[in-house]
């Protein structure tokens, strides 16, 4: 039980958890809309459609700059009356990785809160992705160093989780989900069993966005306005 001595396993999301990631594809679709400058359709309209594309593209894709290029790209070939010429598609894919030259920016408090509870608990960083983006995001965070093990999944889903679980031979009753995704960090690890912490984003993605399920004890779901709180708790 968190405010207890007693060692917990953490699995602790990545992207609008511990860094900031969303922030950088808003603004890039920002870019994208303009750039796109539809004349009937309005910025709002655009956004749905891309949502739409961006929902096959994980399909076919999955996650990453990789399917998001190709998000921008089919959007655009669906909306311009214009043909997508070698030049615009070189541009429509300059948004995407445009994603790929920011720095890392940890949220507050981000680096105290894993070493406070690195030392006293077993964390384990569980992130969605392409593993090249996701290794390297790691790597430039400098915040390796505080987990037990990593994992890029291409999902988290339930089976995901179990897998996870039968993995690391994690006890259930100890075992806690933290993350800013009610899709992705919450849901699917209560329906395994396992506890959860919901660390809420502003600029949580919206293919993210979901309601979140209530624990069924003797589960626990804690939400925290901001990630040191778990300091608090842990």
């Amino acid at each position: 039980m968190p405010g207890t001595t007693e060692t917990q396993t953490l699995l602790i999301d990545a992207d609008d958890t511990l860094w900031e990631n969303n922030i950088y594809f808003e603004r890039a679709i920002v870019r994208f809309i303009s750039f796109l400058n539809h004349h009937e359709f309005s910025p709002e309209q655009v956004r749905e459609v891309l949502n739409d594309v961006e929902r096959e593209c994980i399909v076919k894709h999955g996650y990453g700059l990789h399917s998001f290029a190709h998000a921008l790209v089919d959007t655009f070939e669906r909306l311009s009356v214009r043909p997508v010429t070698p030049e615009l598609d070189a541009q429509i894919h300059g948004f995407a990785h445009g994603v790929a030259d920011h720095p890392i920016e940890l949220l507050p408090e981000v680096s105290e809160t894993l070493q406070h509870l690195s030392t006293r608990h077993r964390l384990i960083l569980v992130t969605k992705g392409a593993i090249a983006e996701q290794t390297g995001k790691i790597e430039r965070s400098g915040l390796k160093q505080y987990f037990a093990a990593t994992e890029i999944v291409a999902e988290k889903d339930s089976a995901v989780y179990e897998a996870l679980i039968e993995k690391h031979e994690l006890d259930r009753e100890s075992t806690w989900m933290i993350g800013n995704s009610p899709k992705s960090d919450i849901n699917p690890a209560l329906a395994t069993g396992l506890h959860a912490v919901f660390v809420p984003h502003g600029n949580t993605w919206i293919l993210e966005h979901e309601e979140v399920d209530a624990a069924t004890p003797p589960q626990r779901l804690l939400i925290v306005g901001r990630f040191a709180e778990l300091r608090e708790h842990f």
